[in-house]
């Protein structure tokens, strides 16, 4: 749950860069919540009010967390674009999130380096 709460506080930077763990716990946390507003929503009704409003909420934290963790495997944020185009742009950005960051690059040192666990 720091994880989670880390990017949230971190919420609009686009500068620096993202653990892999960072991301992915993000990611875990970010679903978890996504099916707990899922069942609340199904016990309520048809309404998705509760859904739309996280998604909302959470678009551009996703977005930031995405960008630095792009930046961590030396890549520049727009690659974040390549997400767009159906089925291939899915792989690649996938392919990009599970790749090991770079020990130092131009958006700063290695985090796993600097950081103690969380």
């Amino acid at each position: 749950m720091d994880w989670y709460i880390k990017v949230l506080k971190n919420y609009a930077n686009f500068d620096g860069r993202a653990r892999r763990q960072e991301y992915w716990m993000f990611l875990l946390i970010n679903l978890i919540i996504i099916v707990v507003i899922g069942v609340i929503d199904g016990l309520i009704g048809d309404s998705s009010i509760f859904g739309i409003i996280y998604s909302l909420a959470v678009f551009i934290p996703s977005l930031a967390v995405g960008i630095r963790r792009l930046h961590d495997i030396g890549k520049t944020g727009w690659w974040i674009l390549i997400s767009f185009i159906p089925i291939i742009g899915f792989f690649v950005i996938i392919y990009f999130f599970v790749q090991d960051g770079e020990p130092e690059n131009q958006w700063g040192q290695n985090p796993k380096a600097l950081s103690p666990e969380i």
